[in-house]
């Protein structure tokens, strides 16, 4: 379901359900000549599009303008769009602080880009898994008042954080590929892996016509197929539904 054309009493019996809420996290940046430069979030819109046509799943709209940094080429006449973390941590507080409000408690972001670092975090990631935390902790606090945990209410906590009931699973920030994944289907910039990926998700944004070699970081994708980007959307579509219903 698209939470744009939801209707209210639908919002309502998702919330009763605890029905999983999604969001693609992404930015625009230069892939190449080949790839547009939506690739980091058209990946995980296109999955979680085919996802949602397995099991009940709100779709949010999915947010594109992530801090993708100049890193991989300027933006000029290259269409890259950067939008600093700082800016984005205010835009991720008032989400979350609204979703939890309308009464989501099983809302979960993928991101795709710079995934291969996800655990140690870079810019976009952090400032999603921080503003997280932050409007969790708000929204308990205003709730229930200051000293909500050391409450007698709360002498479960640590029972309930051990069987997964726990308020900080509200909202959980996922990379698009697992670990495993990523060792199966190693991670690259607009080469192989990632031309792959798209022929197979997104096969509208590729045209290997556009090519070029010039540069180092995509000079693989001339090896990229539809078989082997099939081979790796199996394992992250599987490992995607893992982390909307554990």
């Amino acid at each position: 379901m698209r939470y744009e054309l939801m209707f209210p009493a639908q919002i309502r019996e998702a919330i009763d359900k605890n029905t999983p809420v999604a969001m693609a996290l992404g930015v625009l940046e230069y892939h190449g000549e080949h790839l547009a430069p939506g690739v980091d979030t058209l990946l995980v819109v296109k999955a979680l599009e085919m996802v949602e046509k397995d099991m009940p799943l709100i779709l949010l709209p999915p947010f594109y303008y992530g801090a993708s940094s100049f890193a991989v080429e300027p933006p000029e006449r290259n269409g890259t769009i950067h939008v600093d973390s700082q800016i984005l941590q205010p835009f991720a507080r008032q989400l979350f602080y609204n979703l939890l409000r309308i009464g989501f408690r099983n809302i979960h972001v993928f991101i795709h880009h710079q995934c291969e670092n996800f655990a140690a975090g870079m810019p976009t990631d952090l400032t999603f898994k921080l503003a997280a935390k932050q409007e969790t902790f708000a929204y308990i606090e205003k709730e229930q008042g200051e000293g909500w945990w050391g409450n007698p209410a709360s002498a479960q906590y640590y029972d309930d954080h051990a069987a997964g009931d726990n308020p900080f699973n509200w909202i959980n920030i996922h990379p698009f590929m697992s670990s495993e994944a990523q060792m199966q289907f190693p991670v690259d910039h607009a080469g192989e892996q990632e031309t792959s990926l798209m022929m197979a998700f997104c096969p509208e944004a590729v045209d290997m016509s556009r090519y070029s070699d010039e540069k180092w970081y995509s000079k693989t994708a001339k090896q990229a197929s539809v078989e082997y980007g099939n081979r790796a959307k199996e394992v992250i579509l599987k490992d995607i539904k893992r982390n909307l219903t554990c």
